[in-house]
C-alpha cells in the first residue's frame, strides 16, 4: 500500500489517502482520518467522514485514539453505502506492537520473592 499523509485544516476531514493493492487485479482507493481522542467518536462523525469520501474513494478508515460508540460501528458497516474501517484506541496499540512500529523493545525483570526468601533474604 502507498499512502500520502495530508492531515492539515481545509482537507474535508481527509488525514490521508492511498491504493491497497489486493493483488496483481485488485485494488482499493482507501481514505483514512485520524482523531486523536480521549472520548468516543459517534456515528455522527462517521457519517461526515463518508460525505468527504463521496466519489472520491471505494473504502475509508477512522483510526482514534480513543473508541466508538456503538452507534458510529452500526454506521460504518451500514447496508449501501461504501463501508468504513475502524480502528480504535486498543486495537491501534495492537497493531503497533504486532508490526514493531514506533516503538522499543525493553525488557524488565522483576524480583522473585519465592526465591529470595528461599536465602533468607
Amino acid at each position: 500500500m502507498q499512502v500520502t499523509v495530508t492531515g492539515r485544516s481545509g482537507n474535508q476531514g481527509i488525514d490521508g489517502y492511498g491504493t491497497l493493492q489486493i493483488n496483481l487485479l485488485v485494488s482499493f482507493q482507501v481514505l483514512f482520518q485520524c482523531k486523536r481522542y480521549q472520548e468516543s467518536v459517534g456515528a455522527s462523525q462517521v457519517r461526515d467522514f463518508r460525505g468527504a469520501m463521496a466519489g472520491r474513494a471505494d473504502k475509508g478508515m477512522i483510526i482514534t485514539t480513543g473508541t466508538f460508540t456503538a452507534e458510529a460501528r452500526r454506521e460504518a458497516s451500514r447496508d449501501g453505502v461504501p463501508p468504513i474501517g475502524l480502528i480504535d484506541g486498543y486495537k491501534l496499540i495492537t497493531l503497533l506492537e504486532t508490526l514493531e512500529l514506533g516503538l522499543k523493545k525493553i525488557t524488565t525483570y522483576e524480583i522473585d520473592a519465592a526465591f529470595s526468601n528461599e536465602f533468607g533474604a
